[in-house]
């Protein structure tokens, strides 16, 4: 990069600063709902955006010409390898969703002992180094260029990497459960399928896939500028303001609210291979059956567990026990099951001919077209339009 006086507004410092300016418009947001409705995953989505914003800010006046202005500042102490704090950060949002009655406690500070560690290390060698003699007049001091700088930095750049790889498997895990469990508890979960946190987590993985490959390459292949290196940067400015605008207009803490008290073996799903597997008395199964052929609750839309174990009047661990063992699915393909028959008796009856496809799985029971494709795709291997020409054929 030439040097030229600062500021220099280019085709590489304005968009990251308009981007980074906007993305600390969120985070004030998110913190000012935080004090006023005490939601921790706001606080931590907000935290979140800050350390992304920094990492942009301190790249940002770099392309706007501040380093080649100020030759002697001290960024390079301040610049911490920003993954080590946010794959934790990205672990404790989606565990403040998915978590009943989340709170931040003292145990989860240990999350951040790399990160911290890293501050108070870097704090250490820059008051060394201030301590020498010319540290004013040179970017870098004896230690940052003789410690940090040959040796630290590269086992950082493995350690940062790593750190993210887990946190990133851990937190994909933790969304893979919850999916699972809410399908055990309710019959349309469309709303409730944490499309944000999947599209959440697909952000922090390309971004870390991509960061990954550009320092292989950076480090083995070629090496990469400043201007080469721009490209993540706006990425990650772009992703910043995408999920800090999602993060803030999505709904969940009705995630975070919900009862799954009931234990987990109550809900697990028998695997025929276990010589464990309880048995379902028939007369249970029965009963079951007949509930749902004769007064047809799948017809409500928010039909869940709870209130269907009171219509059979169960607790909801028998009823989830009949439903996985004396059925083999889960609660969510169980009543989709009745949904979609239902939907197939009205093609039969002509009900095609008065209503839409979707008029008719709303009346079905379904709640969204998105949900009603799946389901049926799922159940019978066929669109619904496919089914309905098959009928005709």
């Amino acid at each position: 990069m030439n040097a030229f006086m600062f500021p220099q507004f280019n085709i590489h410092s304005t968009p990251l600063l308009i981007l980074v300016l906007q993305a600390l418009i969120l985070v004030g947001l998110l913190l000012k709902r935080y004090v006023e409705k005490k939601n921790a995953s706001d606080a931590i989505l907000a935290i979140l955006l800050l350390v992304v914003s920094y990492t942009q800010i301190c790249y940002t006046v770099g392309y706007m010409s501040w380093y080649d202005t100020f030759r002697n500042t001290k960024i390079n102490y301040f610049l911490i390898p920003a993954g080590t704090a946010i794959a934790p950060l990205v672990f404790l949002y989606v565990t403040s969703i998915t978590k009943s009655n989340y709170t931040f406690l003292k145990k989860h500070w240990w999350h951040f002992a790399i990160p911290i560690s890293l501050i108070v290390y870097r704090l250490s060698i820059f008051t060394y180094d201030a301590m020498q003699s010319g540290f004013n007049e040179t970017q870098n001091g004896f230690l940052k260029m003789e410690l940090d700088q040959p040796f630290v930095l590269p086992v950082l750049s493995v350690v940062g990497f790593s750190v993210m790889l887990l946190y990133l498997a851990f937190t994909i895990q933790l969304y893979i459960n919850y999916r699972q469990k809410i399908k055990q508890y309710f019959s349309n979960i469309f709303k409730l399928e944490l499309n944000w946190i999947r599209n959440f987590l697909i952000v922090f993985s390309l971004l870390f896939i991509y960061d990954s490959v550009q320092e292989f390459v950076g480090s083995v292949i070629i090496d990469l500028g400043y201007d080469e290196r721009w490209w993540l940067n706006l990425c990650m400015a772009i992703c910043a303001i995408y999920i800090g605008l999602k993060g803030y207009f999505t709904d969940t803490t009705k995630l975070n609210k919900l009862d799954f008290s009931f234990s987990p073996k109550q809900i697990s799903i028998p695997e025929s291979t276990k010589e464990t597997k309880k048995e379902v008395p028939n007369t249970a199964i029965e009963a079951i059956a007949d509930l749902m052929e004769r007064e047809k609750p799948y017809l409500n839309p928010d039909l869940n567990l709870s209130e269907l174990a009171k219509q059979a009047n169960v607790t909801r661990g028998q009823l989830s026990e009949i439903i996985n063992s004396g059925f083999q699915m889960n609660f969510n393909d169980f009543v989709n099951s009745y949904r979609v028959n239902a939907f197939k008796g009205m093609l039969k009856e002509g009900k095609h001919k008065q209503l839409s496809l979707l008029g008719i799985a709303y009346e079905c029971g379904f709640n969204s077209k998105a949900t009603f494709n799946r389901v049926f795709k799922k159940l019978t291997n066929f669109s619904p339009t496919q089914y309905l020409q098959s009928l005709a054929g």
